[in-house]
């Protein structure tokens, strides 16, 4: 059922457009979505662009809460493991190989379509999108939050927005580094050469900052474990960094030039492992957030999926 308020222009106002003085009475709104309300003055429709005066009073009406997507749009192809869920959040342990949601390509088997599956999401991302205020990629697995209220939803887009949480990557890398821990920041944009592709720029794009750190070094394989801690969010960008400064993620199609280093790999179960494995060796181990209704503090911290965990083992007998 759709809610109705009211507002009047005080002198005390900031004099300026429509959505902006709603934007300040209604914080729990973001603005895109208050110029989808109805808002009328004395009876008639006003756009969100109206400049307001002192004494206008308006009716807002703000549609019903929508939280079900249809349900041909659910499948359950593989089993969910659940970390944490309340009426308003749902936190996922996101399996490698695994697509986020719908797409022309992918059109079942995803994650989003298993969760719904399983409760329902908060439609503000979208029909296909419902719930998602962040992403990773098909190959990379870890620790994943959901919305399913849209109170929530609205909480974590401005938390994800303002870097406002912890998230912690654990990788394996060609390369040894000099070093214990780094810096690495630099722009990142769409690659001119490959659409598929991100790449650094020196000029445009967004800025992307990660903190690595060195966990475990193989000198003999040529081959290290990074932690990851990203300050910024940008596509790819744990890939694109490390592998701009000489370290790319093992297995990953993209960024690893994989094939280039095989000759040099002189253990036979890890040269079949490598091989064998197409998907970048990149797990989102950690997640740590106040939780966007009830202001609880959230951790949340996932083990290494299977093939992770063979690579370990495979470099350790190297």
């Amino acid at each position: 059922m759709s809610e109705n308020r009211e507002f009047v222009v005080l002198d005390t106002d900031e004099i300026t457009r429509l959505d902006k003085f709603l934007s300040a009475k209604m914080p729990e709104f973001s603005r895109s979505e208050i110029q989808k309300f109805t808002v009328t003055r004395a009876g008639t429709a006003v756009k969100p662009s109206e400049k307001i005066r002192v004494g206008d009073v308006f009716n807002v009406e703000i549609p019903a809460p929508q939280t079900e997507i249809a349900s041909d749009n659910i499948s359950t192809d593989f089993d969910l493991d659940v970390l944490f869920e309340d009426d308003d959040i749902i936190v996922i342990n996101k399996p490698r190989g695994v697509v986020m949601y719908p797409s022309a390509g992918n059109k079942t088997g995803t994650l989003v379509q298993n969760i719904l599956a399983h409760t329902h999401l908060s439609a503000l991302g979208g029909e296909t999108r419902p719930g998602v205020v962040h992403r990773l990629d098909k190959d990379t697995s870890g620790v994943m939050v959901f919305a399913k209220s849209d109170a929530a939803f609205r909480g974590l887009v401005k938390m994800f927005s303002a870097h406002d949480l912890t998230r912690k990557y654990v990788t394996f890398v060609w390369g040894v580094p000099n070093w214990e821990e780094a810096d690495i920041t630099g722009n990142i944009a769409r690659s001119s050469r490959n659409r598929q592709k991100m790449s650094l720029v020196k000029t445009g794009g967004k800025p992307a900052h990660t903190e690595v750190a060195v966990v475990n070094v193989w000198p003999r394989a040529g081959v290290s474990q990074l932690r990851c801690n990203l300050l910024t969010g940008r596509t790819h960008q744990i890939r694109v960094h490390l592998s701009a400064h000489g370290f790319p993620v093992l297995c990953d199609p993209l960024y690893g030039n994989g094939s280039s280093r095989l000759g040099s790999v002189k253990d036979m179960d890890l040269l079949d492992f490598l091989r064998e494995n197409s998907g970048q060796m990149l797990h989102a181990e950690v997640l740590d957030f106040v939780h966007p209704v009830t202001g609880e503090k959230m951790h949340f911290k996932s083990r290494m999926p299977d093939d992770m965990a063979m690579l370990k083992e495979i470099l350790e007998d190297v």
